[in-house]
């Protein structure tokens, strides 16, 4: 199948500045992240930036980037502004990789968007993978998620949910019985949800919990939860996430 990745990579992030060019196993951390859309087997893989210097690193090493606007609050407003400006059709499938993903696994690049194409009442697709401890549940950093019996998102929460009544969440008290689902931060849409998205107007439930992708089930949009293939190292947001990816790439590279 055919799909597209675009990854934003905005500069001025506030915990981690100059974010997309920390050096990891050598190489700017953005070019690990399009590697990875290379590898997923998309056929065009774009970097939608703001900034000069992450421009003209993506030419350096030859890919493909697009100015956008930096006045965009989120990526996926970024990736409208691609859509747009590169004049992509209404039912193309466009992957948003966030560009602090370093150690994002092909597989989940290409699984997600092949759920999307295989799913025609969803409206974006995401994935989801099995969370292990309860310090996890606890973590507010990790997003969680329940779906229905279709793979649909039933609702996105910082809080762990489903609830348990009988014992709640505590390390003392271990995992409780059940399936706990950790969301990861992996979206395809078709083109025509992707603007129909970004234009609606920001909901109450994504103020509250500081999740974007609650503005798409508050206007009811359909979003598939598919299974990830593979689990990520993890995103990076700060010094101690960039030595942990250095440390994986590094024996990536040794291994491989």
């Amino acid at each position: 199948m055919k799909f597209k990745v675009v990854i934003p990579a905005r500069h001025g992030a506030s915990r981690l500045p100059g974010k997309p060019l920390r050096l990891i196993a050598g190489e700017p951390m953005i070019r690990h992240v399009y590697q990875r859309a290379v590898e997923s087997g998309a056929d065009q893989v774009v970097v939608a930036t703001d900034h000069d210097a992450v421009a003209e690193t993506v030419r350096e090493f030859g890919g493909d980037v697009c100015m956008t606007d930096s006045a965009h609050h989120s990526g996926s407003d970024r990736i409208a502004e691609v859509a747009r400006a590169r004049k992509w059709k209404s039912d193309h499938i466009v992957v948003n990789l966030q560009g602090d993903e370093p150690t994002m696994p092909p597989a989940n690049i290409a699984s997600v968007a092949q759920n999307l194409q295989r799913d025609k009442r969803a409206r974006i697709a995401t994935l989801c993978t099995a969370m292990g401890t309860v310090e996890e549940l606890l973590d507010t950093n990790a997003v969680k998620v329940v779906r229905d019996a279709n793979n649909y998102a039933l609702y996105f929460s910082r809080s762990p949910i489903p609830y348990h009544r009988e014992g709640g969440f505590s390390v003392d008290a271990g995992m409780p019985p059940g399936n706990w689902w950790r969301h990861m931060g992996l979206y395809a849409y078709r083109v025509d949800s992707l603007l129909e998205y970004t234009a609606l107007p920001v909901a109450e439930l994504e103020q509250q919990e500081a999740l974007e992708q609650l503005r798409a089930l508050w206007h009811g949009m359909a979003v598939h939860v598919g299974d990830a293939e593979a689990m990520p190292v993890g995103g990076v947001d700060t010094e101690a996430d960039l030595e942990r990816a250095e440390a994986f790439l590094t024996a990536s590279v040794s291994n491989g």
